[in-house]
């Protein structure tokens, strides 16, 4: 089998909707380092492809046989879709760019049913620049299996951060958090969706990209009950005293929720000025003295 038919199968079995040039020639590279694919020995005379061979003998191929095309949303022939691909939705398509990004806030709450609201954006979550460079780089020495140093000397194209604002008409939100997010990958799909508990706790920390604290305090009044064990676990592992007291006062107050760690967190409360129900409203004089907390929310 020669290089072109490989790859045009890989790419036609992918499940998401476009690809990017790093992962196109990552592909191509690993075929040249097995120099088999799916049993079927592959016609390669070179043990490590170079760019400018790559680009002519396999990249522009695929795009003249119609199989990718340059996705016009993205520069410089960066991004590619993949053409006839399922779920070409803006989430599943950002996370096919950024691959340590996944649908968060508002968007997450969409996707988990719990809230009716249709976000006019996507809110995503992805780690900040420096951290995002130190991912890319332990990326690229497991994905290349040991030949990093074979794959930079081709000039093959590096994993690097692709900066978007918009995906077709859809405006994104990016959140950079220095927290590394718990999120689910989506079968058979490329996307990435923050898990319910961290929901959760997106909402205490960022309740303006999650509708406002009114919304997040209802959605703990509707569906926290149900999701219990899931946002009491993740507030244990990875919630701080002021999000754990937040999270505490909507568990008793909107969600009805007696537990024994509930109130292991109301004994560590500490009192302050900035300890206040919405971290992006004024201070308020209303006050729950269980949760040394300012209720700056119209109750």
């Amino acid at each position: 089998m020669d290089i072109k038919a490989a790859m045009t199968r890989h790419v036609r079995e992918l499940d998401q909707p476009v690809i990017t040039d790093y992962d196109l020639c990552m592909a191509l590279f690993n075929l040249h380092q097995s120099r088999k694919y799916r049993g079927e020995t592959l016609d390669i005379s070179s043990q490590f492809p170079l760019w400018n061979e790559a680009y002519a003998d396999v990249i522009r191929p695929l795009i003249d046989l119609g199989t990718i095309s340059p996705h016009k949303g993205f520069p410089e022939e960066r991004v590619f879709e993949i053409v006839g691909n399922r779920y070409q939705e803006a989430g599943d398509i950002a996370c096919s760019v950024d691959p340590f990004a996944y649908l968060s806030h508002l968007s997450a709450m969409e996707y988990h049913g719990l809230t009716n609201r249709l976000p006019k954006m996507l809110f995503i979550s992805s780690p900040p620049r420096k951290k995002w460079t130190e991912f890319a780089a332990r990326k690229m020495e497991k994905d290349c299996r040991g030949f990093v140093t074979d794959y930079l000397k081709g000039q093959l194209p590096k994993l690097v951060y692709i900066q978007f604002d918009k995906i077709q008409k859809t405006q994104i939100t990016r959140y950079a958090s220095v927290h590394r997010g718990a999120f689910k990958n989506i079968e058979g799909r490329k996307l990435r969706v923050s898990t319910i508990g961290r929901t959760f706790l997106d909402m205490l920390r960022k309740p303006d990209y999650c509708g406002g604290m009114r919304h997040v305090m209802e959605i703990f009044g509707s569906s926290s009950g149900q999701y219990k064990r899931l946002i009491i676990d993740e507030l244990e592992r990875h919630g701080n005293s002021i999000e754990k007291a937040r999270a505490g006062y909507l568990l008793e107050d909107y969600g009805h929720i007696q537990d024994e760690k509930i109130n292991e967190w109301a004994k560590h409360v500490q009192r302050g000025g900035s300890r206040k129900l919405d971290p992006e409203g004024p201070y308020r004089e209303t006050y729950s003295d269980r949760w040394c907390l300012s209720l700056n929310v119209d109750l």
